[in-house]
């Protein structure tokens, strides 16, 4: 193992072994980042045995496993804040070093406490070649549109605002409106953030728009319209998923026909985000009305396709079906390789850190429900999988709210909004 330090509060190395961690605590260490990923060597301890080896050293730990072509902003950021809330010296690694100092670097760049014409000579000087951290840097200033992701822990979904850097124009996709079950309480702290994000940036919000009518969080739409004056938009077979819970809910006053968006998109339309052309993919299966938004060279996947470790979205809510989820896959994985993917949902296996960004190739290449896989194998799995599954938490308190894109319920006469609960409307039930 060797050890290179950085500055007072980071090194990196090479694979510590199992026995190494006691060690670094005696150092003065205080907090290990594990920057590889299980099974890139059949001889590694691997993420679970490190992490219970540095809990009984008295260590902080964090999983943020990474190769070099698939890090994204968010690795990055995720590394930032293990190290800002260490509480002394920070141990990184990875197999050499390597990709633990491109994570740190890459934050210095973005920060603005390196320039990027440092890199080189910054890695060189630690007897590390950071050319790796350079190409991403310069592939990064290229992208467009630029793409905001806020990671909200309570739902594990992740919410965008999705910039045309030319025009300072944006859209924001799959905005959260945040409840509290357990008391009903509602708040916007997601979407003011969203907000404050807009303001800082200087941004000009265009487009306020869901993927599909979410079971797992409120949308804020129409919070934020009401914030931004810009329109609403979701998919138009929305309508149908109207029909559907308004029979569910029992609830005849329900205006069934989309009236609750400013903009209902069909598979094929176009529209623009500042000077960036966008396209509209119908991607049905998990719901009825979901649809993939195509904006420059990123696609918002919604709940179709996960990270590459998660698989796919699951297909037993009301509407769903796992043959027509197969078929919007294959459109998705169509496009050009290079297509950056940013999936609606992360829950963080192997209690790696948040990740919501890979592109077409990198999901041909590895994702388990896809590596290998027919239509009628896909479906097996799928169906296997969700009967597994319980029903999410929020999906009988959602939907009421955002089939009317996310209106909360009119206050009754004592000025109080309440929420109607179907009995016995659902499967799956978890004793």
């Amino acid at each position: 193992m060797n050890i290179v330090k950085i500055n007072d509060k980071l090194s990196v190395a090479s694979q510590p072994a199992r026995e190494d961690f006691e060690d670094l605590a005696s150092q003065g260490y205080k907090a290990v980042i594990n920057a590889r990923p299980d099974n890139e060597e059949p001889n590694q301890p691997g993420n679970a045995i490190e992490k219970v080896a540095s809990r009984n050293a008295g260590l902080d730990y964090s999983f943020i496993p990474v190769t070099g072509p698939t890090i994204t902003e968010a690795d990055v950021r995720a590394f930032q804040t293990a190290i800002n809330n260490a509480e002394g010296p920070v141990f990184a690694h990875c197999k050499s070093g390597t990709r633990a100092l491109t994570l740190y670097t890459i934050g210095e760049v973005l920060g603005g406490k390196m320039k990027r014409e440092h890199i080189e000579a910054f890695g060189a000087a630690h007897g590390v070649d950071l050319t790796g951290a350079g190409r991403w840097l310069d592939q990064h200033a290229k992208r467009a549109p630029v793409v905001k992701g806020f990671f909200d822990d309570r739902t594990s979904s992740v919410q965008y605002v999705v910039t045309d850097p030319a025009t300072r124009r944006c859209a924001i996709i799959d905005p959260v409106y945040d409840f509290d079950e357990k008391s009903g309480a509602t708040g916007t702290i997601n979407a003011d953030a969203i907000l404050a994000y807009v303001k800082s940036e200087g941004l000009v919000v265009e487009w306020i728009l869901d993927t599909h009518p979410h079971a797992d969080h409120f949308s804020a739409a129409w919070y934020l319209k009401n914030a931004t004056g810009a329109p609403t938009a979701i998919g138009a077979h929305i309508v149908a998923v109207q029909k559907l819970w308004k029979d569910i809910y029992n609830w005849p006053g329900l205006a069934a026909d989309g009236s609750q968006w400013d903009r209902l998109l069909a598979d094929g339309d176009t529209f623009k985000v500042g000077s960036i052309d966008a396209l509209v993919m119908f991607s049905p299966g998990h719901t009825l009305a979901s649809v993939t938004y195509v904006i420059g060279d990123a696609a918002f996947v919604h709940d179709t396709l996960f990270m590459p470790d998660s698989g796919t979205a699951r297909t037993d809510f009301p509407g769903g079906d796992a043959s027509t989820l197969w078929s919007s896959i294959q459109s998705i994985v169509a496009l050009p390789d290079e297509t950056r993917l940013f999936t609606g949902h992360d829950y963080q296996p192997n209690g790696r850190n948040p990740k919501w960004e890979s592109t077409v190739g990198e999901q041909k290449r590895s994702n388990a429900h896809l590596v290998g896989m027919d239509e009628a194998r896909f479906v097996v799995l799928r169906n296997a999988r969700d009967r597994s599954l319980p029903m999410p938490k929020l999906i009988l308190h959602a939907l009421q709210v955002n089939v009317r894109g996310g209106r909360l319920p009119e206050p009754e006469s004592n000025g109080r909004r309440y929420l109607k609960i179907p009995l016995d409307a659902l499967g799956n039930a978890t004793w």
